[in-house]
């Protein structure tokens, strides 16, 4: 009997919502509003329609990298607990389906964003892509436990480029976003793998706790999270912030650090295990928490008048 008679992935069945998943919406969420951060506080400003086209080219193009990079990995992705149901693994979309709609979607993407914007920003989103697909998913990921570090830039761009659709050129502010984004992939990725490490062992991903061990990589969690809260700091030294950003970058930052040392002197590995699952749970509204302080303070400098 022909076993593909059932697999939804290779009669043509894949439902939207398939599709949908392949874009790696909750990633999507951060990269998209990074993105409009960006955009919204870049001097000069863009009229809303074009905007509006600009960050949905963003999103496609972010979700383009994730259906590439779940193409690519479909045969890990098989092996993860976590990665197990994806469409691909769970035989609902065929490898070559995913292929031909990244490719499709990066396209449309980068020609949209140039049409629309600029070509400077239209370059950056397809760097952005090719490095997220090719430079971390091809070649680190599977190649050197600093896959996270290096390959951390590729989701640090969407502020660069929301910033750039504006502008057309890349200023300091934007490198800045873009350092904290960066500074912030290690400890937020590692304090997951810490948790998750059967998974990426078994699926032979050289992620820090399975090369240098835990106590290694605790170590190098709190050293990265003291300079993402130094580099959080640096729009307020370099005055593009005001008091508003100033409070919560401080606060923000002293609770990254201390569930960071908190993690570090865990010693059992059930105490660890559940420091790192803390760690990460925070990582992920501290950076919404960090970029919308920084687009409040812009707006309250931009319109503060007013308000009186």
């Amino acid at each position: 009997m022909d076993d593909t008679r059932n697999t939804p992935g290779l009669t043509g069945e894949a439902r939207v919502e398939d599709y949908l998943a392949l874009l790696k919406p909750s990633v999507m969420q951060l990269v998209v509003f990074t993105a409009i951060v960006g955009l919204v506080a870049a001097p000069g400003g863009i009229n809303p329609f074009i905007g509006i086209i600009a960050i949905v080219c963003i999103a496609i193009g972010a979700g383009a990298s994730g259906a590439l990079n779940m193409w690519y990995d479909a045969d890990i992705d098989a092996i993860m607990s976590r990665t197990v149901n994806r469409p691909i693994p769970a035989g609902r979309i065929t490898k070559g389906e995913a292929l031909v709609f990244g490719l499709v979607l990066s396209v449309f993407s980068v020609a949209l964003l140039g049409l629309a914007t600029n070509w400077v920003a239209a370059g950056l989103l397809a760097f952005t892509i090719f490095f997220y697909a090719v430079i971390y998913t091809m070649w680190l990921k599977r190649a050197t436990p600093q896959n996270i570090v290096i390959g951390g830039a590729a989701g640090a761009f969407p502020p660069i480029v929301g910033w750039a659709a504006v502008t057309g050129t890349i200023s300091m502010e934007a490198v800045v976003l873009f350092l904290i984004t960066f500074l912030w992939t290690p400890p937020h990725f590692w304090a997951l793998a810490l948790y998750k490490q059967s998974d990426y062992g078994a699926a032979g991903i050289p992620m820090m706790p399975n090369v240098v061990g835990n106590q290694s990589t605790k170590v190098q969690i709190f050293a990265y999270t003291v300079l993402l809260a130094a580099s959080a700091m640096l729009p307020t030294w370099l005055g593009y912030s005001g008091m508003v950003y100033t409070v919560v970058a401080v606060i923000t930052g002293a609770s990254f650090l201390f569930l960071s040392w908190r993690l570090l002197q865990a010693r059992e590995d059930v105490a660890m295990r559940k420091a790192a699952r803390v760690v990460f749970n925070y990582s992920l509204s501290y950076l919404f928490i960090v970029y919308f302080a920084f687009l409040t303070d812009n707006l309250l400098t931009r319109y503060g008048s007013f308000f009186g």
